[in-house]
């Protein structure tokens, strides 16, 4: 029992010290570690990506020119092929300071265009390689989204698009108008700023084809005399290039990896993944031991089970393992309460924001018009549904979920039963009992925290899916985003706070910039940690 007991002391002294023996071990991981440094350098260096290149070209270049002909600058197709692909990026980021280094070919490229190029100091070199790579005109398979940033002009353009614009028309498919999606092409811009502006006096002053327009669509047509110049400008800017940004069908809050390592999802894998890691340490440090002992001329019949058992130092590393296994096992069920993520309860009537908001371009805000001025996005009343419903009142598009168009037109007629309205006769049923909608809330933020939608809305400019996912791809509306804590955090950390346009926080800004030496400040900076901000 003696020697037994010395010979795990030995054992355990051995393990103990053998981590200078574990050279051979320690130069492998180096060497794999360089490896992989050096392999992660080299893949940086991307190929020209043409898809990426079309997505760039639409968001910075297709206001200006096209890829076949002159549109305000020249044509683009093949300029590769007359300029020096170095030239093409010194020109592209900045046009001006190459004029004025006194280069003689951007001179003489000023001096035949006359109008101003904008420069786009914010592309990398990669960036415009990318869309070189697109004006060689091989055909793209599949375009990615885009991050840079978009014309002003395009944003705008939209803004005033779904303002006066999408209600009657789409930019792909016809609606109650045409569709408009490049109608650059087809139609001179001055002759659209006419039309636009006031179509029925075009049509007074004998233009033939404002007289063709006007009778191959019976609908009137608004004239927008209110808009300026530059609105229409900005709008044609807009129809030529259409929405340049993929629709966000991920966000960084629901990609799959997150979902798996996030705690409390993915557990046994990662459970299996981590017992094997253990498993393989234990072996290498049993093997090891035993090798020692052998070296030192020590007899033992010990097999390896029995080194694994009695060593004290892994009965020590499996006591620690189990405890932190426990712990965070413990942790990711205690961070799962409440947190109702996919969330997707069956609705009173089969409403389709994938219809509405993808398919017909409806604006979110058109329908939750109050999440751009108070604390809530409020649910649409009846009413707001009828503004289309009184001339809409069977469904003729693609169906969904299994609906037959029998069963969305019975959708459809739920929306009359609750207003009391006659489709027939179009009318209101005089003395019909009118009931609410009874819509079933999906999002619920806890109590003791406060959301304002007003403050992301409309000061912050955020977007709807950068909370709620994709919904102009959801027919049954669902949680798309955890809404925890550490999730608005995130973001909050992220999320840059726009420095030049919002002349209420000038000051602020001013002092910020300042501070931390920086042009860009995000939410954090500002305060958006504090935690009276969203508890009090």
């Amino acid at each position: 029992m003696k020697i037994l007991y010395q010979t795990r002391k030995k054992i355990f002294y051995l393990s103990m010290k053998s981590v200078k023996h574990h050279s051979t071990l320690s130069r492998l991981a180096l060497s794999s570690l360089a490896f992989l440094l050096f392999f992660s350098i080299n893949l940086s260096a991307q190929d020209a990506d043409a898809a990426k290149g079309e997505k760039l070209y639409k968001s910075v270049c297709a206001a200006c020119h096209k890829l076949d002909k002159k549109l305000i600058g020249p044509a683009l197709k093949g300029i590769t092929e007359k300029r020096d692909q170095e030239w093409l990026i010194s020109w592209i980021r900045d046009n001006n300071a190459l004029v004025a280094s006194g280069d003689k070919l951007a001179k003489e490229v000023q001096d035949s265009n006359p109008a101003a190029m904008t420069p786009n100091p914010q592309l990398s070199d990669q960036d415009i390689i990318d869309i070189l790579e697109y004006t060689k005109g091989v055909p793209v398979v599949k375009a990615v989204a885009a991050t840079q940033e978009v014309d002003p002009g395009v944003a705008e353009g939209k803004k005033v698009f779904k303002t006066n614009c999408a209600a009657c028309h789409k930019l792909e498919g016809k609606l109650i108008g045409p569709e408009l999606y490049k109608i650059g092409d087809k139609r001179d811009a001055e002759w659209l700023k006419l039309w636009i502006k006031d179509n029925n006096a075009l049509v007074a002053s004998g233009d033939k084809l404002a007289k063709e327009v006007q009778d191959s669509n019976p609908a009137a047509m608004t004239a927008f005399a209110h808009l300026s110049d530059e609105d229409v400008d900005n709008i044609l800017k807009y129809l030529a290039v259409g929405d340049v940004v993929d629709k966000p069908a991920v966000t960084a809050s629901a990609t799959d990896s997150e979902i798996f390592n996030k705690p409390g999802f993915g557990v046994l894998p990662t459970l299996a993944l981590t017992i094997l890691a253990f498993v393989v340490l234990s072996l290498i440090v049993a093997a090891t031991t035993k090798k020692r002992v052998v070296e030192e001329g020590e007899e033992t019949t010990e097999n390896m089970l029995k080194t694994m058992i009695f060593n004290p130092f892994l009965r020590f590393l499996a006591v620690i393992f189990f405890l932190l296994l426990g712990a965070w096992l413990l942790f990711g069920w205690l961070m799962q309460i409440d947190v109702n993520e996919g969330y997707q309860p069956v609705q009173p009537i089969a409403f389709s924001h994938a219809v509405h908001a993808g398919d017909n371009k409806i604006d979110c805000q058109y329908c939750h018009s109050s999440a751009k001025h108070s604390k809530t996005s409020g649910i649409p009343t009846a009413n707001v549904c009828m503004n289309c419903h009184k001339s809409i009142t069977e469904y003729n598009g693609e169906l969904f979920d299994g609906h037959t168009k029998e069963d969305l037109d019975k959708e459809i007629q739920k929306i009359y039963d609750a207003v009391g309205w006659d489709k027939e006769n179009l009318t209101y049923i005089e003395g019909a009992e009118q009931k609410p909608i009874e819509w079933v809330r999906i999002h619920n933020l806890a109590d003791f925290a406060y959301y304002n939608h007003s403050q992301h809305v409309t000061v912050a400019g955020l977007d709807c899916q950068k909370c709620h996912g994709p919904v102009e791809e959801m027919h049954e509306m669902r949680q798309f985003s955890p809404l925890t804590m550490g999730w608005c955090i995130d973001c909050h950390r992220e999320t840059e706070v726009d420095m030049t346009e919002n002349g209420y926080y000038k000051n602020i800004h001013d002092q910020l910039a300042k501070k931390y030496g920086v042009e860009k400040v995000t939410e954090a900076e500002m305060g958006g940690l504090e935690c009276g901000k969203c508890h009090y």
